[in-house]
């Protein structure tokens, strides 16, 4: 799970979460820190001591970003979590792990790029960090990365993994490699297959008595070797010839941002034998390996892949009511970014599953981009401390209710007017639900087709709505009168089949409404349930006044003749 350097990554990741401070009480504030850093506290203690994932690796990371940002918001030190001391983390690193910096952006990487004359990119590989030490051409040990200086000592386990030479000659044989212990993936698509919470997977193999992840199926990607040739060709060569796999095919040189960027594309999209998280570009020429301090790396830089899924603060709850009268919960979020999209609320579904997820304002969810690029909250990962749930609408609502307007009635009247103008009701081009608030908003409309009646200077004169716009929209109105029948009915709701709705053609409404249930039933689509439906909505108060009121309007469907 938590790679030992990412106890900093609170103050890297701060530009993916947006950086607007909570409204908060300096006591609600404290509050919040506290909780939210002791939940962290918690984590970490089941991972570090127990070897134990308890919540998702960008999860957390994205988490330790948000207390961050809570602590500078509230003229708090940022304290950022440091590793967990135990018992076994005695082992001291012949050489220091650095640790790597995290670039936000392309800029930033071009930035980082320019005056470096001699520069490698290998991707991230997500697993646990851990280093080797070779003396006299045996492994002596392998530590696992700890606080940077010193870690636990790892070496029986790592002596199961096959894929980790046990012994080395020529200049490997008195070395000190540092890499990544991973899980071998077969052709593992990172843009389709996720992280799938790797690192946690590898540590807790190495971490528990019993392996969850069999010892063979791990193996070790070599990033650094302090104080090893000068040239990086040289390193990668000598190191795949030793039998450490993929650093030679996966350590190529750069030179423009172009370059990386493409090479990063490409490991995106790209089968490979491990999960990664992005890239690691660094220089030939590095410092002695005992001048090397965790936070000090200067030479290499990461650029990571966006997270698939992100987390958001919900800001609003909200309770939009459907034209058929169902209730859909939608969340209002932070702005947040998932791949080119921009979003801002997501749908929760129905009431029932807004109160199982006991969703307020305040608290932080994950949410990501299902099919068709449409925004999902996957789950609820930290519950704010103050718990304050809007109330959903009392009133009941069904496919029959809302024809005319109310204040308890406004959410799903709104709802009817807007599917008049889709191409499958009136088909009136650029009537949304926009343009209809402003017109109830200017006109009041007493039920759900009062704009018939509106003439060309009220709609011409209506605020927020143009002259020539208004021209437009009575001349619209005006042509929806000639439609048949049958598009007035699905725009007003009736419950037809499109099968049913073919054979309406060139009916009027007094036929419809004398048809018997064994006519409905004999229709093509048209089942037992489906003529109840009917039977209620044509018998329905609210339908028949608005048709009797079609009728006086003279609209051509409604007509007898």
């Amino acid at each position: 799970m938590m790679k030992t350097w990412r106890w900093g990554l609170s103050l890297l990741l701060c530009g993916s979460v947006q950086a607007v401070c909570p409204a908060w009480s300096p006591a609600r504030a404290g509050h919040e820190m506290t909780a939210l850093n002791a939940q962290m506290k918690q984590w970490s203690e089941a991972y570090w001591l127990q070897g134990k994932s308890e919540i998702n690796d960008s999860v957390y990371d994205q988490l330790a970003a948000r207390l961050a940002q809570w602590q500078r918001c509230f003229g708090g030190e940022t304290q950022t979590q440091a590793p967990l001391a135990t018992a076994t983390a005695t082992i001291v690193h012949p050489v220091a792990h650095t640790g790597v910096k995290k670039l936000a952006d392309r800029a930033a990487v071009a930035n980082w790029l320019k005056d470096k004359p001699e520069v490698w990119i290998q991707p991230k590989v997500d697993g646990v960090a851990m280093t080797l030490v070779y003396r006299n051409g045996r492994l002596m040990q392998a530590i696992s990365r700890g606080d940077g200086l010193k870690g636990e000592d790892w070496t029986a386990r790592t002596r199961q993994i096959t894929a980790i030479p046990q012994t080395l000659t020529g200049v490997l044989a008195n070395s000190v490699l540092q890499g990544e212990l991973f899980l071998r993936r077969e052709a593992h698509r990172q843009q389709q297959m996720g992280g799938m919470n790797a690192r946690a997977k590898v540590a807790g193999a190495m971490m528990r008595r019993e392996a969850t992840v069999p010892i063979p199926e791990m193996s070790f990607f070599v990033w650094a070797w302090p104080d090893g040739p000068q040239t990086m060709a040289e390193r990668t060569a000598l190191l795949s010839k030793a039998g450490f796999a993929w650093v030679d095919e996966y350590t190529l040189p750069v030179q423009t941002l172009a370059q990386a960027e493409a090479l990063r594309e490409r490991w995106f999209r790209s089968p490979l034998p491990f999960v990664t998280d992005g890239v690691v570009l660094r220089t030939t020429k590095e410092p002695a390996g005992q001048l090397w301090l965790p936070g000090q790396g200067t030479w290499l830089a990461a650029w990571k892949y966006p997270p698939v899924a992100q987390v958001a603060e919900v800001k609003q709850v909200s309770f939009n009511v459907g034209r058929s009268g169902k209730i859909a919960v939608v969340a209002e979020l932070e702005p947040l970014q998932l791949d080119d999209k921009q979003v801002k609320r997501v749908n929760i579904g129905s009431v029932n599953r807004w109160q199982t997820l006991d969703l307020a304002p305040g608290d932080q969810v994950l949410v990501s981009l299902a099919g068709q690029g449409i925004p999902r909250l996957d789950s609820v990962v930290w519950r704010s401390v103050v718990r304050q749930k809007p109330q959903p609408p009392q009133a009941s609502f069904s496919p029959m209710t809302c024809y005319f307007a109310s204040p308890q009635c406004s959410g799903q009247f709104l709802s009817r007017l807007s599917w008049l103008g889709t191409p499958q009701a009136l088909n009136m081009t650029g009537v949304g639900t926009a343009t209809w608030r402003a017109l109830h908003s200017a006109h009041r409309f007493e039920h759900l087709l009062s704009w018939l009646t509106l003439t060309r200077e009220q709609l011409q004169n209506t605020p927020g709505v143009s002259a020539a716009r208004g021209l437009q929209l009575w001349h619209q109105f005006n042509l929806v009168r000639e439609l048949p029948l049958k598009r007035w009915l699905v725009a007003l709701g009736m419950p037809l089949s499109q099968e049913t709705l073919k054979n309406l053609a060139e009916e009027k409404w007094l036929s419809v409404t004398l048809k018997r249930e064994a006519e409905w039933l004999a229709q093509p689509g048209t089942g037992a349930g489906r003529v109840g439906q009917i039977m209620a909505w044509l018998g329905s108060p609210e339908v028949l006044r608005i048709a009797a009121w079609l009728q006086e309007q003279k609209i051509a469907g409604f007509l007898s003749q």
